[in-house]
């Protein structure tokens, strides 16, 4: 069996659906194998949801005040209110959709102040001389060590991905304000709970795969600062879409959950057996930063494995035409992939395919690219 965490993202591809014409009629503890599936329960429907701690369990949500600290800065104390528990029998977690919670108000804060610090800094990154000497004329620049001072940044444009039950829209809207923010959420039941506890909040009822960052960004008037808790069987799908958009300047920033062996992938040297095909990518396309470890226990159900909260600073398109050299993003793409999918082969062999497939078929003709190109007629 596989635990999943995530917020409410969907990919049409990726239902897992089961034939529900050999599903007893009744709820029933599955076994896989020798493996029993505690805690999730499958219906009538076929959707396997987490079986309440509790079934007779009410939706209490804890409040707390705390101080996190991120990269050795403190955020001062920051109201939060996490969900440990949600309605009993009406908003269980389905594993389809990936969903696990988070529930740590601590954790919470730390996310959120660490999405402060990655949009406030490529914000900066960004801005002209002339607009930082006429804010700072204006008393309007953004501390980002002040949590609360994001409501007066000007250009932030806030996109949460996944909200959930919204352990993280709560406190971004402290933060944010409902005018910097908007979520893209597919689950119907979190959708219809956010727009009645936060009537102001603009959520897009959509797979998160299917988004179009292009559009988005244009009617909010420039690039977009992400942050969302995603679903480990989509995550790379994920950041593709995010490196694709910000080509066009679409996206600034990323800070987002993953599973940590892949933020451990993203951020590898060369020359070590986790360096790969995302190692490439986005340490070419941005700069990426784990900002910090997250344990099992903060999530609800648990995952069986830790997770990473990973920080992407877009190069942006200016940059990134620089490091390409002319290179087409999707020949790129094409090159890397073809020579990490058989890591155990020389490049020569890995690249020899697509190769062939470039010369027609001429394999005379690859031998003398492989010749031209390495001096020396092997790689």
């Amino acid at each position: 069996s596989r635990y999943i965490k995530s917020s409410s993202v969907l990919h049409p591809s990726s239902t897992n659906k089961v034939n529900i014409d050999k599903v007893p009629t009744r709820r029933r503890r599955i076994r896989s194998g020798s493996h029993s599936l505690r805690g999730w329960v499958q219906g009538t429907d076929g959707e396997w949801t987490w079986e309440e701690d509790d079934p007779s369990a009410a939706y209490t949500p804890i409040s707390s005040t705390t101080t996190a600290t991120i990269d050795g800065e403190s955020t001062g104390e920051i109201s939060v209110q996490a969900t440990p528990t949600l309605p009993s029998g009406k908003f269980r977690p389905k594993q389809s959709l990936g969903q696990n919670y988070l529930r740590d108000g601590n954790t919470v804060a730390k996310i959120v102040r660490a999405f402060a610090k990655d949009a406030v800094e490529t914000l900066a990154a960004s801005t002209s001389k002339e607009d930082v000497a006429v804010a700072a004329k204006n008393d309007n620049l953004v501390d980002p060590t002040n949590f609360n001072s994001l409501k007066q940044q000007t250009g932030l444009r806030a996109v949460e991905l996944g909200p959930g039950a919204g352990a993280l829209t709560d406190v971004l809207l402290q933060s944010v304000g409902s005018s910097n923010l908007q979520c893209i959420e597919i689950d119907g039941r979190s959708v219809e709970l956010l727009s009645e506890k936060h009537p102001s909040l603009r959520i897009h009822h959509e797979d998160v795969l299917q988004v179009d960052y292009a559009v988005l960004a244009k009617e909010e008037g420039g690039p977009l600062s992400i942050i969302g808790n995603l679903p480990y069987y989509i995550t790379s799908q994920i950041l593709f879409a995010l490196a694709d958009a910000s080509h066009g300047n679409s996206v600034r920033s990323a800070t987002v959950t993953m599973q940590w062996e892949v933020a451990q992938r993203i951020v590898a040297p060369t020359r070590c057996k986790d360096y790969g095909i995302l190692s490439v990518v986005f340490q070419l396309y941005t700069t990426p930063k784990i900002h910090f470890k997250i344990p099992p226990t903060v999530f609800y159900p648990q995952p069986k494995v830790d997770s990473a909260l990973l920080g992407l600073h877009f190069l942006g398109p200016t940059s990134l035409r620089r490091r390409l050299a002319g290179v087409s993003p999707a020949h790129l793409r094409s090159v890397v992939t073809a020579a990490f999918q058989q890591r155990r082969k020389t490049v020569r062999n890995g690249l020899k395919k697509l190769a062939l497939e470039v010369y027609g078929g001429d394999a005379e003709r690859v031998k003398e690219f492989f010749e031209r190109s390495t001096g020396e007629g092997d790689l």
